[in-house]
């Protein structure tokens, strides 16, 4: 469990900003911070992680303080177990793969540790490459294996896949989702993406203006019920599930998320990942699949 209790004034670009965190984290979960540009999303990562400091309050994680300003209590980025990766991949351009990877290792570790993830990662074939010779794709899950080398308690994702396309970035998010289940992690994920959130999150929390605004499921969150009237358009199949006689079809439509009811022959076929167009016929939605 993640107890977090912290302020902190920011200088934002609207001004002078607050910082207010009261939020409590399940271990083993993981949760999307969601929220427009300068509402505090990097900095409270960068809190949790050592590198910024609060003016105030109490981070306990698992039962024990990592920073408390009544007990004057503040652990250094290194003696807090955290796996952090940032948006730029930051990887050191002289080093191989595997060279990048063993830098991040602790004294005295096991080194299996390496091969585990080179594995997990799908990088036996880029271990002995260079970065300048990967893609966005592959240096990314080069910078996610690094994070992953001291098997870190909480790991931190500030908007990784933001750069990378739609192809690519589903399947980096089959990785992180992957990893987060494999080592029971806490994960903590910025991200824009409501298909993303969606896809990978068990818990949103919306920030505006340094507030937590809002807390909930992706669903409770996200989904726009509301649909009447005649429309038309397209969007990408988030999810598939059955409920009795019928079938349940979660489509992203560009920035929002509906459920459409399907019967088994409008679902034959069609897979996540898929790109629809969700229509009305009789003032109810149906539903086809764009070849």
């Amino acid at each position: 469990m993640i107890k977090i209790k912290l302020h902190k004034a920011l200088h934002a670009a609207q001004g002078e900003m607050l910082l207010d965190l009261n939020l409590e984290i399940e271990q083993g979960t993981l949760v999307a911070i969601y929220g427009p540009s300068g509402a505090g999303k990097t900095s409270t990562l960068k809190i949790l992680s050592g590198l910024l400091q609060p003016d105030s309050g109490m981070l306990s994680v698992n039962d024990n303080l990592w920073f408390d300003t009544k007990q004057k209590i503040n652990l250094k980025p290194q003696q807090r177990n955290v796996g952090y990766l940032f948006q730029d991949y930051a990887l050191f351009p002289n080093m191989t793969v595997l060279q990048n990877l063993a830098f991040a290792l602790s004294k005295k570790q096991d080194r299996s540790i390496l091969q585990e993830l080179i594995e997990m990662m799908e990088l036996g074939e880029l271990q002995n490459r260079k970065p300048a010779t990967l893609s966005g794709g592959q240096k990314q899950r080069v910078a996610l294996a690094r994070a992953l080398v001291q098997r870190p308690q909480i790991l931190l994702l500030d908007e990784p896949l933001s750069a990378l396309d739609r192809k690519i970035r589903s399947k980096l998010q089959n990785y992180i989702l992957s990893i987060h289940r494999k080592y029971n992690l806490t994960t903590i994920l910025i991200s824009h993406d409501i298909g993303e959130i969606h896809k990978l999150a068990d818990k949103v929390i919306i920030l505006e203006n340094g507030q937590v605004a809002q807390e909930g499921t992706p669903t409770d969150i996200f989904i726009n019920q509301k649909i009447s009237g005649k429309f038309k358009f397209t969007g990408e199949v988030l999810n598939i599930e059955q409920e009795e006689v019928v079938y349940i079809v979660t489509v992203l439509i560009q920035n929002q998320i509906v459920k459409v009811i399907a019967q088994s022959t409008e679902i034959e076929g069609l897979k996540i990942g898929d790109q629809v167009m969700v229509a009305s016929k009789a003032f109810n939605p149906i539903i086809y699949k764009i070849d």
